[in-house]
């Protein structure tokens, strides 16, 4: 056990000690073993009800992380089926226009570990695939991947190393697929906060539109 001393108000003080866990024994004290079921789940082949969650899914997270241990979780999203089934043991993610910051792909060159983690609305239930991953620029199955005339230019090909579905108690604790519980007007809005962190010398009312109509019929095009 360690007890590192944190600055919770930013004062450049120290107002609490943390009471850091330090090794898995710990760990294991505090949280327990797996249960049996819990194990025996993982699997390294996709079954059938995989490629049916994956036909029907139309979001995922991809998690990396770079040589250096830096890491990145990355969304994406396309219409269901968009994570391409290529056998029992791959699958394919399009790349579509975005920020080209490319943090997850530059991970990937230097460690090809990644994690997937697919959603289907209004499901507590999600499906974990943990693997390796190359990023491919051109193969046979891009054209299966065409959206709105958009033929991606680079996908991630991962190769499966552990899938398994993972259960609802996240979801349901936290209500996110009960509709009474939203509210997007809690915080500032993507246009506001785009002009306070990111470009301040824009106008807002055109940053209003940027991210209203014309963001939206802009998802597949990519921009000069």
């Amino acid at each position: 056990m360690q007890t590192e001393p944190v600055d919770t108000a930013g004062t450049g003080t120290a107002d609490h000690q943390l009471d850091v866990v330090a090794d898995e024994a710990e760990l294991r004290a505090l949280l327990g073993e797996p249960m049996p079921a819990a194990l025996a789940k993982e699997r390294s082949r996709l079954h059938d009800l995989d490629r049916e969650w994956l036909a029907a899914s139309p979001f995922c997270l991809l998690a990396t992380a770079g040589a250096d241990g830096t890491c990145d979780v990355s969304p994406k999203g396309d219409p269901p089926g968009f994570v391409l089934v290529l056998d029992d043991t791959t699958v394919a993610i399009p790349e579509r226009p975005g920020n080209r910051r490319v943090d997850g792909f530059c991970n990937i060159l230097t460690n090809p570990h990644v994690g997937l983690i697919s959603f289907l609305p209004g499901r507590g239930d999600t499906l974990r695939i943990n693997g390796r991953a190359r990023l491919v620029r051109d193969a046979p199955f891009f054209d299966r991947m065409v959206v709105q005339g958009h033929r991606p230019v680079l996908a991630v090909v991962v190769e499966v190393e552990q899938v398994f579905s993972h259960c609802s108690k996240a979801f349901l604790r936290s209500d996110l697929w009960k509709p009474e519980t939203w509210d997007p007007a809690a915080v500032t809005g993507r246009a506001a906060i785009a002009k306070a962190l990111e470009r301040p010398e824009a106008d807002v009312a055109d940053l209003e539109r940027y991210y209203g109509e014309e963001y939206a019929a802009g998802l597949y095009r990519t921009s000069p």
